[in-house]
């Protein structure tokens, strides 16, 4: 999977991955995470997700990393926000009011980038990502996060035969071997939501759950 297929799917307006909505696990299970306000929270493969909006709302300071810079521009276009940019070794960065977002590679970010990250929110990384890439987006850039980190993770579990990713299956004995050597996992919820995703119904999928995660960086 390469840079190409997600500059392809936003062009082409293929984003089915988008919520028109905010993330159900996160006015719930966010708040366990008890983070102080001003709190920099790191979202992976942003998007133009309105989880950024409610996560500022919170009074964090919201980083985003995503490849497409049209999702970028998408995004502060959407909400009537005017965002500075500027040039880093990291990418084009995008900066409104608090949330930051960087037009680059995320396997390009280093320990400087997300040295004063608090927390992540991953809802649509890991999950969209083939196996090996699972592999080195936690060894390679989770790992770049800070000791003491905490995060809230979702998955999906479906059975992988009934459909081609992404977004793709990962289960919980997956996800404690991509993590548990330097992060803390537990889970926190899993739901039944196959009645309210008819595309995955139209596909064939005869189950589909959806887990959170709390991630606790050791």
């Amino acid at each position: 999977m390469n840079p190409d297929f997600w500059h392809d799917r936003w062009h082409e307006g293929r984003i089915g991955f988008h919520q028109e909505t905010v993330t159900p696990w996160l006015p719930k299970l966010w708040p366990t995470l008890a983070l102080h306000a001003g709190s920099r929270v790191f979202v992976p493969l942003a998007g133009k997700s309105l989880d950024l909006l409610w996560l500022r709302a919170q009074g964090h300071r919201v980083l985003g990393v995503e490849l497409s810079r049209l999702a970028v521009e998408q995004f502060f276009a959407e909400h009537g926000l005017t965002p500075t940019t500027r040039e880093s070794r990291h990418g084009t960065h995008y900066v409104h009011d608090g949330i930051e977002l960087i037009c680059g590679d995320a396997f390009a970010l280093d320990a400087e980038a997300l040295a004063d990250c608090d927390a992540v929110f991953d809802r649509a990384a890991l999950i969209a990502l083939p196996p090996a890439l699972r592999q080195r987006y936690v060894a390679e850039l989770c790992a770049q996060l800070p000791s003491g980190c905490r995060g809230l993770l979702v998955t999906l579990e479906y059975p992988q035969d009934q459909k081609a990713g992404p977004p793709f299956s990962v289960d919980e004995a997956e996800v404690r071997a991509l993590y548990e050597r330097d992060w803390t996992v537990s889970v926190l919820e899993r739901a039944d939501i196959l009645a309210m995703q008819p595309g995955f119904v139209a596909e064939g999928v005869t189950a589909l759950a959806t887990v959170a995660y709390r991630l606790d960086r050791r």
